[in-house]
């Protein structure tokens, strides 16, 4: 008499219900040489971010996830393309970790990916990696660096695209690229993932563009809203520990007022700066001095911005002063003359 046989047990089911787990006790800190410690933040919006609908297609194709400078955003954007592309995306999924306008052709998460999978035994005992892509030949799946060139991108099948600070992706081509990235809905599991801080108004077009559709969603939670396919966490306040507020001041003390508002507050700020600060001008002055209203005695002098060639100079309040315009020009004039035949 044959034993039946026993079903096969996915090792990874018990990962897709709690993906913090995973993390947890798979992947290894490279820094620390230990394993991760999530934040109460990257916690919840894991746990909203791979939930389905009834068909098993993703509900929120569209993930940002956005706080203030130095919560570990780029590590996080590590761990949430790891998790997606070994524990959800299936047989060959496919990871890209794109460049912004401002990166080299490896962006910085690529980097922190291969970090974590040289540093976590359970990755690197089935992993194969290059310099630029990193291979699982157990299941097919691949995650590669893709430098900002839309033509590139062409042709892939994405099921995790990730854009480090899109505050960065300014041009035409970044743009194109942002469009070429859009999750295919031949996967029902398949994402675009947004890590990054504030940008600039009228500059930071796209970025600007998803933060406003972001906030016109249901809001869920503290800082997280969904819905429309769009999962969005963002939070104007210190999400780490690390982030006390003596370095919140003192970040305050070294930057300029709206590189801490974009940076360390996380809004949006004019690229318009300012070119004396008023601070400055009030120390010149003396409460105690008031304006002279008449005084025959008093020098004044006048500078004079005139034209030389091509325009034309005149005054049209006072001809005493056009009068000594034209002496004081006549006077330059003939200096100069002299100067140069000497």
């Amino acid at each position: 008499m044959t034993k039946p046989k026993k079903p096969k047990v996915d090792p990874t089911a018990r990962y897709r219900a709690n993906p913090a787990q995973f993390v947890r006790e798979v992947m290894v800190n490279p820094e620390t040489v230990e394993p991760f410690e999530l934040l109460p933040a990257e916690v919840v919006f894991l746990d909203h971010a791979f939930r389905t609908d009834a068909n098993g297609r993703l509900l929120y194709h569209e993930q940002v996830f956005s706080a203030p400078k130095k919560s570990g955003k780029t590590g996080f954007a590590a761990l949430h393309t790891l998790t997606m592309c070994l524990i959800f995306g299936g047989q060959y999924s496919e990871a890209y970790c794109i460049a912004n306008d401002l990166e080299q052709a490896q962006g910085r998460v690529f980097q922190a990916v291969k970090r974590i999978v040289e540093s976590s035994p359970q990755l690197r005992a089935f992993a194969r990696v290059y310099s630029d892509k990193i291979d699982f030949p157990g299941t097919g799946a691949s995650i590669t660096a893709l430098a900002s060139d839309y033509a590139g991108a062409a042709g892939s099948n994405p099921t995790i695209s990730t854009f480090d600070e899109l505050w960065g992706y300014t041009s035409e081509r970044a743009r194109r690229l942002w469009d070429e990235m859009v999750p295919p809905p031949t996967r029902k599991i398949a994402c675009r993932l947004t890590t990054t801080y504030a940008g600039f108004e009228g500059e930071s077009v796209l970025l600007e563009e998803i933060y406003k559709r972001g906030l016109a969603q249901p809001q869920i939670g503290p800082d997280l809203y969904a819905g429309n396919g769009l999962l969005m966490f963002w939070s104007h306040t210190p999400i780490a520990p690390w982030q006390s507020p003596e370095w919140i001041e003192q970040m305050r003390g070294q930057l300029r007022p709206n590189a801490f508002l974009r940076m360390i507050e996380n809004r949006f700020v004019s690229t318009e700066s300012t070119f004396v600060d008023p601070e400055w001008i009030d120390r010149c002055i003396d409460p105690n001095w008031s304006p002279i209203i008449s005084n025959r005695a008093l020098p004044v002098y006048v500078g004079v911005d005139a034209s030389v060639k091509k325009d034309s100079t005149r005054s049209r309040r006072s001809p005493s002063i056009a009068k000594w315009i034209r002496s004081a020009w006549s006077h330059i004039g003939y200096s100069s003359r002299r100067m140069r035949s000497h």
